[in-house]
Parts: C-alpha cells; structure tokens; sequence
C-alpha cells in the first residue's frame, strides 16, 4: 500500500468517494443518530498485527464511521455557525496533506510564511481592517482570544510574569453578558482567575452597555484593582449582537486598558462595505479575530488573528532553543513566536486557493445570499403568529421562540421549545440549535451553510410549523 502506483489507485478511490458522498449527502440524517458507545462497539478492541486492504478500510468507513457523523456540509445544517468548507479548500487541504510541511519557521518552508503573510495582508484589504495590523493564522478564535489576554498581560507587566510570576497584581477582565465562553476559559489558563472576568449587562438587543464597562471599570481602580482587558464581540454567540465598537473604544482609550475584538463568526462579513459600521473605533483596537472557517468557505481550522503590535505578540511567545536558529531570524516572520503552537501547518495554502477561486465578488454574493435567507426565514416563521423572534437578525442567524396561543407559563414555554428542538433534531431532517436568551429557551438557525438554497429553507419552515403542531396537539 506504500507504492506510487497503489496510491494512485487508492487516491483515485477516495476521490470518486468524495464526489460520491456530495452527490448523495441529502440521503443522509444530518444528525447522527447512534447511541452512546454504538461506534466504539463496533471498533476491534486490538489493532491488526498486519496490514489491511484498502478496500476493506472504505467499507469500514462506509458501515461504521458514517452513520456515527453528523454532517456539518449537508444543505440542511442548520445547527449552532457552519464549520464551512468548498472544494477549492478540500482541494488546498489535499495539496497541504501530500506536502506534509511542518511550517513552524521561514526556514522550515519560506513559501507557508510568505504567502501565510500575503493572505492576511488580502483578508486586511477585504474587510477594512487598518493597514496597521498584522496578522498570523491561528487554529482557533479560542486560541487568539488566549493569546490577546496573555499579551495584554505581559505587556502591562513590562513581560516580567513570563519570567517571574505573578507578584501580587490582580487583574480584571471585562466582556458582555453574551460573550463567548473561550473568554472565561482564557481568563483561567492565563492565570487571571474567573472571578476576574466582569460580565457587563447587556441592552434590549442583547449588546454590551457602554457606561456599565466604564462604571465596572472606574469601581475597581478606585478599589485598587487592574483593569487589564476589555473583550468586544462583534456577533455574540448566541443571537450574533453587535457590541457598540467605537463607545468602547473610546473608553479603552481612555483608561489604557488592552482591547481585544472577537468577530469570530460575524468577522466574515466586513467583506460586504454596507457592513463596516461594526468596526468604527477598530483603530484604538490592540487585537481582532475572525474565523475565515466559518463563512469564508474555508475548512476548519483557519482563524486570522491580527494585533497592532507585532512585538508585543512575538516577545511574549518566542522562545528559541539552539535547535531552532537559524540565519534568518530577526529577518522574516516565524510564526511560531506568534503564538501557543511550535508546530504549524501549511493553512495559508486552503485560503489561497478559495480566495482565487471565488474572488471578493463571488463571495461577497454567497454572504449576501445566505443573510437574506435568514430575512426570508424570519418573516416566514412568523407570519402566523405562533412564533415569536428573539433577538434582531443582524446576519445569517435567527432566533426564535414557539409561543402558541393560550395561557402557557414562561417554564411550560421552555420545556414545549425543548421538546420541540428535539423532535426536529431526532428527525434527521434538519439540524437547529438552541441558546437562552433573557432566561428563555430559544431555538437558533443558521443558514450559512456553503450549499443551502432557498428551498432547503423552505423545507425547515415547514418541517418546523409541522412538528410544532404535532407536539401542540400531544402536549394538550
């Protein structure tokens, strides 16, 4: 199985099943539906003492792993963002496979570097981020959200915790309500401590209050504290609300305090000129991400961190052995100093390939189809009156409540709306998620996905309104 020409035909093999798996993706449930352990039971409890065919090993996938698989390419994920891919990107993430390219330094591949550097240079131009800025591809915006607040530590310690350790010094953090969890999480591996991260109460649309950050902010200098960062979010997880970027800036600004920008999902679509109002005030941001792998057509993992200082990043990662000298450092970007990883892969590369292959206008119209189809399912859902949204349709992502008639409590709500999300899922048909929002369960879907069309929506509005009858009618 190690030969050239045995792998011809075996690539050949993976790619008629690739083609084969595209071709009938909607004959299968979007969501699994095996049982715990159903997989692992079925997987030999020993490995082979010797090789298999390969044949054998694609019948394998076919009967075991894929009915373990929910299937986040199907036209009918509508569940939590995409983790969206094309094929100009699996063709990339095959190149970067057979390269096989440990692309930690410029030396260790100068091709992954530079052109790592050219496409954040490209992502900088389409979504009107300042010239200013560098950018380095990270794995996710949980990692550049790490990576932001470690900075942001070092450089307000003159980079001493690095060396000495904490001294005394307790920090404060500070996002919404509806901030992303990696906040929290980076908050407690950087050392902070999650009693440190202030979650600032929210407005009507779920967006961060200017004047509580700064009240949260002046309470605790006056108490001797150190506000340390301020985490915005263009697109909050749960109902993708925008938080008022140039407000908080100006008080970022004011207080000297790092400012960290998460537009994981949401970050996309700068692309489109009529949605660069969310980042007035970015030119007072110390750090921004977005996630190119969510609705930029590119596969997981691609996360473009970008920093206005370059070498408050590096000197707060780099540490080079002798091993990893070499002639040019000083000279070239080794992105292994901007960041947690040694070792990268070739990223670069998947992006390259779908940004040639769709241009900005091409994927300025994919953006601009899926957010009006959310338009077109929102007015639809609620037409006639037993659905309820929740919270603005900002992009691609609606959030709505079933509220059928009669004089149901907010707790009966929550259980009938769970019910509700489980009857759709279980189905296999289509894929929703769910969030709280002002304490109420709230159902969320996307329609993001690379594929979708308007009657795969239409098909979920009906799928919905249905179950949603069927489950009135048992539940009374």
């Amino acid at each position: 199985m190690t030969g050239i020409s045995t792998f011809r035909k075996h690539a050949s093999d993976v790619i008629n099943w690739i083609i084969d798996y595209y071709k009938n993706i909607k004959a299968y449930p979007v969501k699994s539906v095996v049982k715990p352990r159903e997989i692992f039971n079925q997987l030999p409890a020993k490995p082979p003492e010797h090789g298999e065919k390969f044949d054998t090993l694609l019948e394998d996938l076919n009967k075991i792993i894929i009915p373990g698989m929910t299937h986040w390419q199907h036209p009918d994920f509508f569940a939590y963002f995409p983790a969206n891919t094309s094929f100009p990107s699996i063709l990339g993430e095959m190149i970067t496979a057979a390269l096989g390219a440990q692309c930690m330094k410029w030396e260790t591949s100068p091709a992954a570097a530079e052109l790592e550097e050219m496409m954040m240079n490209w992502l900088k131009q389409m979504t009107g981020l300042p010239q200013a800025f560098h950018g380095v591809i990270q794995d996710t915006a949980s990692t550049a959200t790490l990576c932001a607040i470690l900075t942001a530590r070092e450089s307000l310690s003159d980079f001493k915790i690095n060396s000495e350790g904490y001294s005394g010094q307790q920090f404060r953090v500070y996002c919404s309500e509806e901030a992303h969890s990696s906040v929290e999480k980076a908050v407690k591996i950087a050392g902070i401590g999650s009693r440190n991260l202030i979650k600032i109460k929210t407005d009507a649309v779920f967006a961060l209050i200017p004047e509580e950050l700064e009240k949260a902010i002046k309470r605790d200098v006056e108490s001797g504290l150190t506000p340390l960062c301020v985490v915005a979010a263009l697109g909050t997880t749960g109902s993708t609300a925008v938080d008022p970027l140039e407000q908080i800036s100006k008080i970022t600004k004011k207080f000297g305090i790092w400012l960290h920008i998460d537009a994981a999902y949401a970050g996309s679509a700068l692309i489109l000129p009529e949605y660069r109002w969310m980042i007035k005030g970015i030119e007072n941001a110390d750090s921004f991400v977005f996630n190119p792998h969510k609705w930029l057509f590119i596969n997981f993992d691609c996360s473009a961190y970008f920093v206005q200082s370059k070498e408050k990043l590096v000197h707060t990662f780099r540490l080079v052995p002798e091993y990893l000298k070499t002639s040019t450092d000083g000279e070239v970007n080794d992105y292994s100093d901007w960041g947690i990883q040694l070792g990268r892969r070739f990223r670069a590369l998947k992006l390259w390939f779908v940004l040639r292959s769709f241009g900005i206008i091409g994927l300025q119209e994919k953006l601009r189809t899926h957010i009006s189809l959310a338009r077109f399912f929102a007015d639809e859902i609620t037409k006639t009156g037993s659905f309820k949204l929740m919270a603005p349709v900002n992009f691609g992502l609606v959030c709505f409540r079933y509220v059928p008639e009669g004089s149901m409590g907010k707790k009966e709500l929550d259980e009938l709306n769970e019910r509700l999300l489980h009857e759709i899922n279980d189905s296999g048909k289509i894929y929703l998620s769910h969030t709280r929002l002002n304490g109420e369960y709230t159902l969320r879907i996307q329609t993001n996905q690379t594929s979708v069309t308007h009657e795969n929506v239409m098909e979920a509005i009906k799928l919905i309104e249905d179950a949603a009858s069927g489950i009135t009618a048992n539940y009374e």
